[in-house]
């Protein structure tokens, strides 16, 4: 090394010592401890959420967000961790999570009318700490508006839960968060399973009727951005999401409503909750 590149060296270290110990020094990067999700499928694709890192999870409605979210919501309030969902559209079902394994004794369910109480209420909690995972659910929030969001807020909301056990999980239909997030999931619906009733011919040229119901259906999730692991593709058969519930949640099994296709983001399955 030759002298000047050594005077330059050591000029850079001295005026970064307060603020960057070591800069030339290479430093291997920290593992990331990630929890499960509570989806098998998801769980050995992604190697789980991880902790001090935001999730962002999208897709359509009737995509599956919202059911892994609940999944993931059962998984870490069975640990005896507290959880906290900021709803923006009040579009939460407690009644259904219920019966999907969420302790709701262990879930702090944030109500709010608009993205900006969402937001505001995200932050307050991120800063209060205490939360094994913190979602943000803006899954019902027209795309346009969410787009809107500077994208300033996501890297506030990323550098906020760096260095502490809290998971932060956003949903939404588009993704907004971009490289804020550490893990990202693009989730959409595949095949759809509906059960035959007396109104349901098998001979009907239409893929669905009214007088059909909704059996369930697979959602298809693709790994858009991880930080655990490379980019890859896994199939999600509804009937692992929630294998241990009652009728009316159980995706691949039965879900209660009479609707059409077209009315599937509207219809409401086993107490309200609706097959997002």
């Amino acid at each position: 090394m030759s002298s000047k590149t050594s005077a330059l060296r050591l000029q850079v270290e001295s005026a970064l010592t307060a603020r960057v110990p070591s800069p030339f020094q290479h430093r291997d990067r920290p593992l990331v401890d990630a929890v499960p999700a509570g989806i098998s499928s998801v769980d050995i694709s992604t190697g789980g959420f991880p902790r001090g890192s935001l999730t962002e999870i999208y897709g359509p409605p009737c995509s599956g967000k919202t059911s892994l979210l609940i999944s993931a919501l059962a998984s870490r309030t069975a640990a005896s961790e507290v959880c906290a969902l900021v709803d923006a559209r009040d579009a939460f079902d407690p009644q259904s999570a219920e019966a999907a394994g969420v302790k709701l004794e262990q879930l702090l369910w944030v109500r709010c009318r608009n993205v900006d109480q969402a937001l505001r209420s995200t932050d307050l909690l991120i800063q209060g700490g205490g939360f094994g995972l913190i979602a943000l659910d803006l899954g019902d929030t027209p795309p346009n508006i969410v787009r809107y969001v500077p994208l300033q807020v996501w890297f506030r909301f990323r550098r906020a839960v760096e260095s502490t056990p809290t998971i932060l999980v956003l949903l939404e239909q588009e993704s907004n968060a971009k490289t804020c997030a550490s893990l990202v999931l693009e989730l959409r619906a595949q095949k759809t399973h509906w059960l035959q009733t007396s109104g349901c011919s098998e001979k009907i040229s239409l893929p669905h009727s009214p007088a059909c119901l909704l059996g369930g259906w697979k959602s298809h999730a693709e790994i858009i951005r991880s930080s655990l692991k490379r980019k890859t593709r896994v199939l999600i058969p509804r009937d692992h999401l929630f294998p241990n519930i009652g009728d009316g949640v159980d995706f691949e099994a039965e879900v209660l409503g009479n609707y059409s296709h077209a009315e599937c983001g509207k219809a409401s399955v086993g107490g309200g909750s609706r097959p997002r």
